[in-house]
């Protein structure tokens, strides 16, 4: 008679989620979001988006603004690019290209154009 020990599946060792960027801010994240988009998207100053959010309810300095943008700005744009890239790898025959090349030939000073 042959006894087979049982074996054991490996045990996946669980991965905590990455920290929230948030964690150390007393606002919502999505106060946060807010403000960063409201900046960037409309032409607005800083204090321009001062007055709209006291407006809305919202009391903050424009340096909190100017932080914020500082800190989340970059995280907030490669969220979208990467929501923009992953929705256009969807079509069939998606591919980067190049539209347009300019190049500088030092010795004579010529500025070639390509298309």
């Amino acid at each position: 008679m042959l006894l087979v020990a049982a074996s054991h599946a490996p045990e996946i060792e669980s991965q905590a989620p990455p920290p929230s960027p948030f964690r150390c801010f007393n606002s919502s994240p999505e106060v946060i979001r807010l403000v960063v988009l409201m900046y960037v998207r409309f032409p607005l100053s800083l204090r321009n988006v001062e007055d709209l959010l006291f407006e809305r309810g919202i009391d903050l300095c424009h340096e909190t603004v100017r932080f914020w943008w500082n800190r989340f700005g970059p995280m907030f744009a490669s969220d979208i690019r990467r929501q923009r890239v992953s929705r256009m790898r969807g079509f069939r025959h998606w591919r980067w290209h190049l539209d347009e090349m300019m190049g500088w030939t030092p010795p004579d000073g010529i500025l070639c154009q390509g298309r």
